[in-house]
């Protein structure tokens, strides 16, 4: 799977409409795969991207139910809430290891350095978190769950320079030519209809995001 990434439009601020001016002529990703069992509830989830000097821009759209979000602050257990994750490597090598961002559907976030899956991980500080800007449609508590239909949007902003400091190897910088590798999520556990979905398959016998071997490929324009 390859994902063309292309350069902001400049003088634009960035917010989460799917549809406003600074995400709308941007290419769109879909998560059409799943892992463990298909899931009886199945959200259609888009993303896209964009970069500049300074950052790379992240936007997810989901039409969900079943949607709740009780996560009090950040680099708590997201993943249990209605979830988007974005994992990448800021490098064509896998093996110099990864980010984990996982946010919940009311903009909280956790966010980890894994050098091995799941083994050797470091967590990046709240000074560190602070420098990225995220904007959501819903409130941070959604709780008790909604049931009905419901679309929802999370938008962020990444500083290179913030996950710089915790990548062992020269971070490469997005420019035209660059290749990074990535993956894209969507999970719900602790909600009444759990599922896990990806962008580029992951073929293991049960849900696991921490493949790196799985990980597309993101193509900066």
């Amino acid at each position: 799977m390859t994902y063309k990434v292309h350069r902001a439009q400049s003088g634009i601020a960035f917010d989460a409409r799917w549809d406003g001016k600074f995400w709308s002529d941007l290419p769109t990703l879909e998560l059409k795969h799943f892992m463990g069992e298909k899931p009886e509830h199945f959200p259609h989830v888009e993303a896209r991207l964009a970069y500049d000097h300074q950052a790379v821009y992240v936007i997810f759209r989901v039409e969900d139910r079943y949607v709740r979000a009780v996560a009090q602050q950040h680099q708590d257990a997201v993943y249990k809430d209605s979830c988007v994750e974005f994992f990448f490597t800021p490098h064509a090598d896998i093996g110099q290891g990864y980010f984990n961002l996982e946010m919940n559907c009311g903009g909280t976030m956790l966010l980890h350095y894994q050098r091995e899956p799941r083994q050797d991980h470091q967590p990046l500080s709240e000074d560190d978190l602070s420098q990225i800007e995220v904007t959501h449609s819903l409130p941070r508590i959604i709780d008790p769950e909604i049931t009905e239909a419901t679309e929802w949007t999370v938008a962020y902003r990444l500083p290179i320079e913030t996950f710089r400091k915790y990548f062992p190897a020269p971070l490469v910088q997005p420019a035209p030519g660059v290749a990074w590798r990535a993956n894209f999520y969507k999970c719900a556990d602790d909600t009444s209809h759990p599922h896990w979905l990806t962008w580029s398959p992951v073929r293991f016998e049960r849900p696991d995001f921490h493949r790196p071997q799985s990980f597309g490929v993101l193509e900066f324009q």
